[in-house]
Order: C-alpha cells, then sequence, then structure tokens
C-alpha cells in the first residue's frame, strides 16, 4: 500500500503536467477564422452503464483558438475552432458512427464540412470498438453501437437549453463501416442472428473481421446473438447515409422493406472490387426509399483520414493488416473526399430542405 502512495502522486503530477501543456498550447494557439467549431460532450449509454464521449462540430463564425482535431503519425487531423462563436439558429443534426477500431477524430475531414454547410455534427466514440479502446468480444456486441447512438439523441433532446443550436425534428445518421451497420440498426434494420453465427462458417468476406475475432478465439457459435436480431430503430432518425456497411449480408430482407426514411448507400470502389461483406446494393434494392452509388477509385479504407507520407509505413511496422492508407490509384484521397463531401452535403440538404416545404 506505500508503494501506492507515490505511484498515485505521480500519475496526478503527470496529468497536472498534462493539463498544464494543453492549456500553455491553447492559449498561444492562432485565433480562429474558419466556420466550423469544435466542442466535446458526454451522454450516458443505459446499455453499457457508463457514459460516452462525442465530438460536437457547429456551424461558427471566426474566433476563439484555431485547434486540430485528430490526427497522429499516421493520419492528418482537421482544423478546427475551440471556443468559436456560434452561428445564429438551430439547425439540423448529424450522427456519424465510426468503424470498428476507428474513432471520432477521424472523420472531421466529412464533420467540418457538414459543419460549414449549416449541420451541427455528433461522433460518438464506441466503447470497446474505439482506437486505444476495443476488443474482439466487444465488437461482437453489435447491438450496444445502435444504443450509443439512441443514448447521444436523448441527450441533445432531454438537455435543449444545453443544446439550443441543433433543430431536434431535423436529424440524420451517418455510418462508415461497422458504423454503417450502426446507421441502418438506428434506421430499421435488423440482423438474422443465425445467419450472424454463421458469419465466419464460408470465408473472410473480402475483409479482416473474421481472421481478427479468430486470432483472439472468439466462435460466433458459442455466443448468445439474439440480441442483434431486436429491433433498434429510433424513430427520431429522418435520414440516413451508409457507407460501406459492415455485415449487410446478415440483415433481413422483412426488415429492409421497412424502413421507410430517405437513405443513401455509397460503396467505395469499383463495384466489381467492393468487398462482399460491404457490397449494399442488395440491400439498397430492398429498402423503397433508398438510393445506390458507387464512388469510384476507392478502397473500403478511403473513407479514413488522409494518410501522411510516411503513414503506410508506420502501420506495417505495427503489423497493421489492412492497408488503411491505399487508395485504388485512379485519383488521391483528398479527391475522393471531395466527390463524397459534395455528395453527402448535397443529399442531406435535398432531404431537410424537402422536409420543410
Amino acid at each position: 500500500m506505500k508503494k501506492l502512495i507515490p505511484i498515485t502522486k505521480a500519475i496526478a503530477f503527470l496529468a497536472l503536467l498534462g493539463i498544464s501543456f494543453w492549456g500553455i498550447r491553447y492559449a498561444t494557439a492562432p485565433a480562429y477564422g474558419g466556420n466550423a467549431g469544435i466542442a466535446y460532450g458526454k451522454a450516458y449509454a443505459p446499455v453499457r452503464q457508463t457514459s460516452l464521449d462525442f465530438h460536437i462540430w457547429y456551424p461558427a463564425t471566426p474566433g476563439g483558438r484555431s485547434v486540430t482535431v485528430g490526427g497522429n503519425g499516421v493520419f492528418y487531423g482537421t482544423p478546427a475552432g475551440r471556443n468559436a462563436p456560434h452561428q445564429a439558429g438551430k439547425f439540423p443534426a448529424v450522427l456519424i458512427s465510426h468503424g470498428s477500431g476507428g474513432n471520432a477524430g477521424q472523420f472531421g475531414w466529412i464533420a467540418s464540412r457538414l459543419a460549414a454547410a449549416g449541420f451541427v455534427v455528433l461522433l460518438p466514440n464506441h466503447p470497446g470498438t474505439t482506437t486505444g479502446n476495443a476488443s474482439a468480444e466487444r465488437a461482437v456486441r453489435v447491438w450496444e453501437r445502435p444504443a450509443d447512438i439512441t443514448a447521444v439523441i436523448d441527450e441533445i433532446t432531454e438537455s435543449p437549453d444545453t443544446y439550443p443550436f441543433i433543430d431536434t425534428s431535423r436529424i440524420a445518421t451517418l455510418g462508415f463501416s461497422a458504423g454503417g451497420y450502426t446507421a441502418m440498426a438506428v434506421s430499421g434494420a435488423r440482423v438474422d442472428a443465425d445467419a450472424l453465427q454463421q458469419f465466419c462458417d464460408y470465408g473472410d468476406h473480402g475483409m479482416s473481421d473474421c481472421a481478427f475475432l479468430a486470432q483472439a478465439g472468439i466462435d460466433l457459435h458459442q455466443i448468445d446473438l439474439s440480441p442483434a436480431a431486436m429491433d433498434h430503430r429510433d424513430a427520431r432518425i429522418r435520414a440516413a447515409v451508409i457507407i460501406d456497411p459492415g455485415i449487410v449480408e446478415t440483415l433481413t430482407e422483412d426488415s429492409l422493406r421497412t424502413i421507410g426514411i430517405p437513405m443513401l448507400i455509397i460503396n467505395l470502389g469499383a463495384e466489381d472490387l467492393v468487398p462482399t461483406g460491404v457490397y449494399a446494393r442488395r440491400v439498397a434494392e430492398h429498402i423503397p426509399t433508398a438510393e445506390y452509388r458507387i464512388i469510384p477509385d476507392a478502397t473500403h479504407f478511403s473513407f479514413l483520414a488522409e494518410c501522411k507520407a510516411k503513414g503506410a509505413a508506420i502501420l506495417a511496422r505495427e503489423g497493421e493488416p489492412d492497408p488503411l492508407c491505399d487508395d485504388a490509384g485512379g485519383r488521391p484521397r483528398s479527391e475522393i473526399h471531395a466527390e463524397l463531401q459534395e455528395v453527402i452535403v448535397g443529399y442531406l440538404h435535398g432531404v431537410f430542405e424537402q422536409r420543410n416545404h
């Protein structure tokens, strides 16, 4: 017990040092001159019996300090305005769900564009499947992810004084990979639990998910997956954009036919090269309100942030099995992102403008 005291003091000192360093960095950061502000929130998630963190991007006016959101040795971050003044008015919200092993900071490139276009963007970090807090055991519990989205919606709708700039009658969701499944689930798609248990019986579906589970000793046949088959629809979601959704082969046709909100479904890359595990044309064909698009020259990982020059080499040294920095070669990721920004912002503007008339 005596040894614990100096260790605890050391930890406290390091934490204080970190806070002080952040304070110095913030105080010396240049003034922000853009129109995308950044803030942070917490929402209690009953399914997890704890709170989860989420990023808040919002339409801003110049002011506050310029900070970089996300970014590390592999990926570029995105500039934003910390404590930037809010633009006047109430704005529709877009909840973005990251992929398994990803994090909210990876999607500043689309969140900042949406904020500049007049949307408030909320990006939760899904506990158990977030960078630095991920495991195969938690990844299998797919039903916890849509509950996270509902928890954030509960937070903003039940705390109007905290979020007066959000129009809670206009809420959309956007998801990538495992987040694509998440966005589909809160839109009304349901999983066939038997199909999910058999998911890894017949190959890897062109993705690394089953290898990840096998390496961790996970046998889907030994897990109760019945909660995945429950209805996780959140009726407050009014539109959805789905990017390369995970486990699409397990979604039931009956549930897809019941989806009645506008939905844009996107696959990344040449259609004949899209991994079967995320190939979504069949899903789109069963949803009466869905549109389906292909974004050429991309790969599954083109939706992640742009990589730095040494990013791929760093990932290789760390033993990352997926080519997170690779695109199809026809154009750089920056141009792919520019097209995705135009498509996504244009679609959501169209949906909410139509609903206002």
